[in-house]
């Protein structure tokens, strides 16, 4: 399939209802409002095409732009590409679950993820928590380097109070899976997310959400999913 192919079948697959589904959650025009998994047997005919996500992600088009997360080719993508994704990535549905999502399937990711955290920019910083978050989930826990898992725990215990709301999720989001799927920092994680306590998470048009690690963790724990790891990434 071809440019002008997958976005007249992505305007196909768009529904009223998801797309404004996608628009109360941050999404802008344009878009067509595709469920992800209406893109399934595209991406079984195309598999991975990196010329053409990046055509796709050029758009601006909220599902040609996520549609070029799941047929990218990470293992050719740069740091200066991840950094130009990021850019045009506008809001959290593109920066955790495309960007950051793409970059977890990179052999550079730590790296990309590692300057990203350390950015003061609202989005890099959540994507590359949310970076670690899909790596962790997915990887074995002897690709990391334990020490620098648990720095990073230091980390999110003594800024997420004061990050962005965006940010504030990401890290909530990175101690729990931290307790679940990787084993050496599963107690250091429950004591993390006990001394986190409860965070309200403002949204702008929404009531506030209640960010709570120590009851993701239990409730995870109750389902049987200590040590829960996930066979892909990218849907």
């Amino acid at each position: 399939m071809n440019f002008q192919e997958v976005m007249n079948e992505l305007e196909s697959l768009g529904t009223e209802r998801t797309k404004k589904l996608y628009m109360g959650n941050g999404a802008k025009e344009p878009l067509f409002g595709v469920a992800t998994g209406a893109m399934k047997p595209m991406k079984k005919v195309i598999k991975r095409n990196q010329a053409l996500a990046e055509e796709l992600y050029a758009t601006g088009n909220y599902d040609a732009m996520y549609f070029a997360g799941v047929i990218a080719d990470p293992d050719t993508m740069t740091t200066e590409d991840f950094d130009r994704w990021m850019e045009t990535a506008y809001f959290y549905m593109l920066s955790d679950y495309v960007v950051a999502v793409t970059l977890s399937e990179s052999p550079i990711a730590q790296e990309v993820a590692d300057k990203w955290i350390e950015s003061g920019e609202e989005l890099k910083r959540s994507a590359g928590w949310s970076a670690y978050c899909w790596l962790l989930g997915n990887r074995k826990d002897e690709e990391f380097d334990v020490e620098k898992i648990s720095r990073l725990l230091d980390v999110a215990k003594m800024t997420i109070h004061s990050a962005p709301s965006r940010a504030q999720s990401s890290i909530n989001n990175f101690v729990y899976t931290v307790a679940i799927s990787y084993m050496p920092l599963h107690e250091k994680a429950i004591d993390v997310a006990r001394e986190i306590g409860q965070i309200e998470l403002e949204r702008p048009g929404k009531k506030p959400a209640i960010l709570d690690a120590s009851a993701s963790i239990e409730k995870w724990m109750t389902r049987g999913k200590l040590g829960f790891k996930r066979r892909y990434v990218r849907c």
